[in-house]
């Protein structure tokens, strides 16, 4: 259960960074209430993660999973560089992510 936990805090928080890149370029409520409302509910949820898995654990899942999918957003959808030192850096974060997990 908290897995699920995480990774719904992780969808969360990328919907609060698309809120936030939203909210930076156009202050509209559906902005502000994607930017709030997902990070919001992404604390709600890793913090109802935390009932079943240590902090550190769940915390660092949590990062790597929204930091890579942010980066990938903003990569398709915002046109942010898809260099090679930056496609490669994500491929470590996915690494360290799996491999946090496996091991508890």
């Amino acid at each position: 259960m908290g897995w699920i936990y995480v990774f719904l805090a992780a969808i969360l928080e990328l919907v609060g960074v698309i809120g936030l890149n939203g909210f930076s370029k156009q202050k509209s409520i559906k902005n502000f209430l994607l930017f709030f409302g997902g990070f919001g509910g992404a604390f709600v949820s890793l913090y109802q993660a935390f009932n079943y898995l240590p902090v550190s654990i769940a915390y660092a899942v949590w990062i790597g999973i929204g930091t890579a999918a942010a980066v990938i957003v903003n990569m398709i959808f915002y046109g942010e560089s898809k260099s090679f030192g930056r496609v490669f850096s994500l491929v470590i974060i996915i690494i360290g992510v799996v491999g946090l997990k496996a091991v508890s």
